[in-house]
């Protein structure tokens, strides 16, 4: 009886150990999933976590275009690539009801192109090329006092070797997780990133 008794309580914790085992250890693999995946989406989310004064001086945080498609230009209105507002704007009309959001951000620091103040950029951009999409106050997107949004785009590997902004009209292409996906240097123009917005898209609207 006792030969019995005894046989009967290692049956059980040959039963009831293996469980406990792999009970803690899908617990441990859970919380190291659960970590993985929240460092994973605040990394994804630094992008938001950004502000700028709009061009009428208001602080706007980038988590107003949360899953939102963006594009990210760095403008001056007296530059040779000027004319790219139009482009800008009719992708602009023609996405923006489909989750697409351009940002434009004013800078001087090339040649001197951008000298008006931001009530003067407003209004030039309206005038002469009906411009709607948001437009920020001018900043600097170079150097030691570049505006933090952009120190952090430039970081980001996606289509140029080099970090420094080369000219007015470098473009940023932001996923509706605020990935930067890709990065296009001035002398693209807006049309010939319209087939990488509408792919974005496609997925926004999935």
């Amino acid at each position: 009886m006792y030969f019995k008794k005894v046989s009967f309580y290692i049956f059980i914790l040959m039963i009831i150990v293996p469980l406990f085992a792999y009970s803690k250890s899908e617990n441990i693999n859970t919380k190291k999933s659960t970590k993985q995946e929240l460092k994973k989406e605040n990394k994804i989310n630094e992008f938001y976590k950004f502000k700028a004064k709009n061009i009428y001086g208001e602080e706007i945080s980038l988590d107003k275009y949360k899953g939102k498609v963006i594009l990210i230009v760095n403008t001056a209105s007296k530059c040779g690539y000027t004319y790219q507002y139009k482009g800008l704007e009719k992708l602009y009309k023609e996405y923006k009801d489909k989750g697409l959001v351009i940002l434009g951000f004013p800078s001087n620091q090339f040649a001197k192109q951008e000298p008006g103040t931001n009530e003067e950029i407003a209004s030039f951009c309206k005038v002469n090329f009906g411009v709607t999409f948001p437009l920020f106050s001018k900043i600097k997107v170079n150097g030691k006092s570049a505006h933090p949004l952009y120190k952090y785009l430039k970081s980001k590997k996606v289509g140029l070797s080099t970090k420094r902004i080369g000219w007015n009209f470098t473009k940023f292409l932001i996923d509706s997780n605020g990935k930067a996906i890709k990065r296009y240097p001035s002398k693209v123009k807006p049309k010939n990133i319209e087939k990488d917005i509408k792919n974005l898209l496609l997925k926004y609207n999935q």
